[in-house]
């Protein structure tokens, strides 16, 4: 067990295990989005801090097949930053909440040494999508390209550029692809920690292996905060799925099915 789990397992509440906390309905989800944890201030301006930190939480509630509601904002300043700047921050936090309808409720400022952002996202969901309910024989798939993030990190951190509408700052949601699958889908979660270290979540909780149809290079599996979505269906469903995913102009990559092997994740723990 790494220290993220270890630390995870000390708290003793059936509603931990998923992307939120679901709740009568409600979908609860919060993420920190640090400076020189997640981004360095070089990488981005101040609006695309707030696009990304946004767009990183959203992506719970996608996940969740819950329709984001309300947000609450809290956002450590360092004190170099001028009205100019937070009005850019604060306009890129309104920019995304605006696309998904989300109403800005509140939440707290501080002076600070870096530019730290946590944000909790309130959701509404009907038919909830969790990452429990996988059976064995259940196929899995996931959607979009992976291997962009690791690959535009790298060219970051060697002090190359990336283009405005990389994945990296315009993350891509998606969210018609749940909603339009949603009677399909057993079970999901965004691709947060990279695609072999959120099969070890799925596994984890249904006590299930994974037995892969295609091989997938490591350095693919194993990029992070890509936020695609990991999901879980009955392989009757798969020509279904696949329309489906034609109509939301969604890539699908059908890359294993669940069995009763034993599942070993060969990634590095992207936290501890």
């Amino acid at each position: 067990m790494n220290l993220e789990n270890y630390f995870i397992s000390q708290f003793n509440s059936r509603h931990i295990g998923d992307d939120g906390a679901l709740i009568e309905g409600y979908v609860y989800s919060k993420d920190a989005f640090f400076e020189n944890v997640h981004y360095k201030k070089k990488w981005l301006n101040f609006g695309q801090i707030a696009q990304r930190a946004m767009l990183v939480n959203i992506s719970d509630a996608v996940a969740m097949n819950a329709i984001p509601k309300y947000a609450l904002l809290s956002v450590a300043m360092p004190k170099y930053m001028s009205k100019v700047d937070m009005r850019e921050l604060a306009d890129g936090f309104k920019r995304v909440a605006q696309q998904f309808g989300i109403d800005i409720i509140g939440g707290d400022t501080i002076s600070n040494t870096k530019l730290d952002i946590t944000i909790t996202i309130i959701s509404k969901t009907n038919k909830p999508l969790l990452r429990s309910k996988v059976r064995d024989g259940y196929v899995l798939a996931y959607t979009g390209e992976l291997g962009k993030s690791a690959k535009e990190l790298k060219k970051l951190f060697n002090l190359g550029t990336i283009h405005k509408q990389s994945k990296f700052v315009n993350i891509k949601l998606r969210q018609d692809f749940v909603k339009k699958s949603e009677r399909i889908l057993k079970a999901g979660m965004d691709i947060s920690d990279g695609l072999l270290s959120d099969l070890e979540k799925i596994t984890s909780l249904n006590k299930i292996g994974i037995k892969f149809t295609k091989k997938i290079a490591t350095s693919i599996a194993c990029s992070g905060e890509e936020y695609e979505m990991l999901v879980a269906f009955d392989k009757r469903d798969i020509k279904a799925l696949k329309r489906r995913a034609v109509q939301t102009r969604t890539p699908l990559t059908i890359f294993a099915f669940a069995n009763r092997s034993k599942y070993t994740n060969r990634c590095k723990s992207h936290h501890f």
